[in-house]
């Protein structure tokens, strides 16, 4: 699909990827318009040239405002994670019934091209690298099993209604702006305690780390250069990184040296798959792969993060003290 003066919706646009996605597309499109209930998304990280509703994806109402007839692609990516809500039922119910609600609506006004997030989370504890036609799927977690179901939906639009379905699996997507996972929590519980960090797990879990922009780039690319009705494509990294490795770059960029404590076992929490790292071999054979490695990714988001959340006057402090955070 040619996105060149195409009229764009991102459910889920004020989040990190989404913000990131309108960003990009802004210089290159006809019109983006931006949809979340900024329950977990951030009003300011929309571009002030978007158009920006304020809207629950699991509301009818709301979805019929957002998804009008003269929209040419929607861009999915608003969902519940697992990382920051603890409710399995709900979680499941809404990703499903949000989706199911916008097949519904574009199917209604004649949208029929959608582009969805989906997640390494849906092959479960798989063998490495997973390739996207590995099978059979078993997801671990309530979320995996949300966006298996997700793409069940999608596939049906695409091959009972005509749609035209781009899926992205994910790997770990990092960068500015964002909060419950790994790198800014080290970040905030270091500044609580930087004498000693907490690490979920043995700290060897290792997985595949894609910085923002690298991620936003990719999808682009598959969506203007795939062709077919349905196609599934994994986004991530040649290589990986440990848990472990993460807090030796967070504490390095923090100029700190703490103990680490480990709270055991080989995954950091139930529905945690230890070590995952997605083939992106079919992403590659379309014309694309990743400037940076999962290190370089991680490091790149921990600067970005660290220069967030950490006060300006400690981070001042620590430059010109050569002295750690306190």
């Amino acid at each position: 699909m040619n996105l060149s003066q195409a009229r764009v919706l991102i459910t889920g646009g004020a989040g990190l990827v989404g913000s990131q996605l309108a960003t990009s597309l802004l210089p290159d499109v006809s019109h983006v318009r931006v949809a979340d209930d900024l329950s977990k998304g951030d009003r300011d990280r929309v571009p002030d040239d978007a158009e920006f509703v304020e809207a629950d994806v699991n509301r009818p109402d709301d979805v019929s405002e957002v998804v009008t007839s003269d929209i040419d692609i929607v861009f999915h990516l608003a969902a519940l994670t697992d990382t920051n809500f603890d409710d399995d039922r709900r979680l499941f119910e809404e990703n499903t019934g949000m989706t199911h609600t916008l097949l519904e609506r574009m199917r209604e006004v004649g949208v029929t091209n959608v582009a969805f997030t989906s997640s390494s989370t849906v092959y479960g504890e798989a063998s490495r690298p997973t390739p996207e036609d590995h099978a059979p799927l078993e997801p671990i977690s309530v979320y995996g099993a949300s966006k298996l179901a997700d793409e069940g939906l999608l596939s049906t639009y695409a091959h009972s209604y005509g749609f035209r379905v781009r899926v992205f699996r994910f790997a770990n997507i990092v960068g500015p702006h964002q909060r419950g996972n790994v790198i800014p929590d080290f970040i905030e519980k270091l500044q609580n305690d930087p004498e000693q960090l907490q690490i979920l797990g043995d700290g060897r879990q290792e997985k595949s780390y894609m910085h923002v922009t690298e991620c936003v780039d990719a999808i682009r690319h598959v969506v203007e250069q795939a062709t077919g009705e349905y196609t599934t494509h994994n986004l991530g990294t040649k290589t990986t990184t440990s848990v472990t490795e993460i807090a030796d770059i967070v504490t390095r960029e923090m100029g700190l040296s703490p103990d680490y404590e480990f709270t055991g076992g080989d995954r950091g929490w139930t529905g945690d798959v230890p070590k995952m790292r997605l083939s992106i071999d079919k992403l590659t054979n379309l014309g694309w792969e990743p400037s940076v490695t999962s290190d370089e990714a991680v490091q790149q988001a921990a600067t970005q993060l660290v220069g967030e959340i950490v006060p300006e006057s400690q981070q001042h402090w620590q430059r010109d003290s050569g002295s750690p955070l306190s």
